[in-house]
């Protein structure tokens, strides 16, 4: 069957808009990278300090609303998620993401307009094993009603419920096999969505300064604020799968395993890729076989798979 590769990218893909909660207009782009160069995001606008900063869990700084990475100089990206997922879901492993700014582009509040690039591009093999973490044990960490689990499966799955009190998205429960480009069809188009209380507070503290019902679902009781409503009757629950897989791109390779989610966010996922690192008895570092690779997220992609949004 041959050796399975890594891949990047085949040419640049560069994306201008604001960040959700700075507000600041950014220039991102995404370029090509080596072999075993793994993902990192340099500030093209910092001076003086080191500017690059690694797409890895153990880089992950807390924050309630978003994910935001920091080296060791201070240097920090935020809202990283939707662009890692993007990466993850189309199965690239290395690649320089360049940014002036503090924060990636929010663009629709999804990450299909990352997908649309990168698949529109095409992937390029880099001689070097794709090799993955392999979950051996059950690890789950816990907030009240709240939890985060990984546990052994052949291949990543997402298991996911959120419960909001708010009519417009009340229970969602979804589970999917990221396989065969299931991210891509079943979850690059679901945006961010939120209340318009929550905004209000946000706004209030200087946060969602680049929020709009067009990067966001905005929700309250029962109705949807947002024009055109939700993509799908379930997106707010498909989001939350899609930013669980952003989040565990951190762990620097693909997952096989299962991951359920109950009412979790960014940080509980990073506090679950914690316990798991912490834990070496609970995984392993394996080099993919043909079968492995071929039911990785990214594995498979087609253009046809891209969801087609107003």
């Amino acid at each position: 069957m041959g050796r399975q590769v890594q891949t990047t990218i085949r040419s640049a893909a560069t994306f201008q808009g604001v960040g959700l909660h700075t507000g600041a207009n950014v220039r991102m782009t995404v370029r090509p990278a080596s072999a075993n160069h793994g993902i990192w995001f340099r500030r093209t606008d910092v001076i003086g300090r080191d500017a690059l900063v690694p797409a890895i869990w153990n880089a992950v700084t807390p924050s309630r609303l978003c994910t935001v990475l920091e080296n060791s100089a201070g240097t920090t990206v935020s809202t990283v998620e939707h662009i890692m997922a993007a990466l993850a879901g189309c199965g690239v492993h290395n690649a320089l993401i360049e940014i002036n700014g503090p924060e990636v582009p929010i663009l629709d509040g999804s990450a299909q307009p990352f997908v649309a690039a990168f698949v529109g591009r095409g992937m390029q093999d880099v001689d070097e094993p794709v090799v993955c973490i392999e979950v051996l044990e059950s690890v789950e960490v816990r907030e009240g009603a709240a939890f985060a689990r990984l546990e052994p499966a052949a291949a990543l799955e997402i298991d996911f419920s959120i419960d909001f009190a708010d009519q417009a998205i009340g229970q969602q429960h979804k589970r999917l096999l990221m396989a065969n480009g299931s991210f891509v069809r079943e979850l690059s188009d679901c945006r961010t969505f939120c209340r318009q209380a929550d905004v209000d507070a946000m706004r209030a503290s200087g946060l969602a300064l680049g929020g709009t019902y067009e990067n966001a679902v905005v929700v309250e009781g029962d109705r949807i604020l947002s024009p055109g409503g939700f993509r799908r009757k379930d997106e707010a629950v498909r989001h939350k799968m899609l930013d669980a897989l952003g989040d565990l791109a951190l762990a620097g390779a693909p997952i096989l395993g299962r991951y359920t989610g109950n009412r979790a966010g960014h940080a509980m996922t990073n506090k679950l890729l914690r316990a798991l690192f912490a834990r070496p008895d609970a995984f392993r570092f394996v080099e993919c076989d043909a079968n492995q690779r071929r039911n990785l997220p990214g594995a498979g992609v087609r253009t046809a798979d891209i969801p087609a949004v107003a």
